[in-house]
């Protein structure tokens, strides 16, 4: 399923998520790429300056991306990875575009997420996801593109 490089596991993250609108994604697929109790959190700043943080279970993520990228078409993609490993843990800095309508349009979104993986039975798995979108920050910093 991830392959030996945990910087897989997210790779395939990013292919199962993108798509054309009406297009069902795999989310079997998706959800196998974390652990059961994996968790996903956003640190967002809104278009008006506020701050906004949320959590999401993996089934609680596929279910709100199925319903929004079956309105509009959605890719993400990879602009820059880091990786660092110990054992059977991971870490992995992601730099990411999304685009909407298109997969050659315009970015909408650029930000970073923050991967945790741990390795069990030879496969890697996410343990959590943080990220966070560029609009708000002082932009992404040049090591991370």
């Amino acid at each position: 399923m991830s392959g030996s490089h945990p910087e897989r596991v997210f790779a395939r993250l990013y292919d199962l998520i993108s798509g054309p609108a009406g297009k069902e994604r795999a989310w079997a697929e998706v959800r196998d790429l974390f652990y059961p109790d994996a968790l996903l959190h956003s640190e967002l700043t809104l278009p008006d300056g506020s701050r906004r943080s949320g959590t999401w279970t993996v089934d609680e993520f596929c279910e709100a991306a199925a319903e929004e990228y079956r309105r509009e078409g959605f890719w993400e993609r990879e602009v820059a990875t880091r990786s660092e490993c110990f054992g059977d843990i991971a870490q992995v800095w992601s730099t990411y575009e999304s685009r909407v309508g298109r997969p050659d349009g315009e970015p909408v979104a650029r930000g970073i997420n923050a991967v945790h993986l741990v390795r069990r039975d030879g496969e890697w798995r996410i343990a959590s996801l943080i990220f966070q979108i560029e609009r708000g920050t002082s932009g992404i910093p040049e090591a991370y593109l």
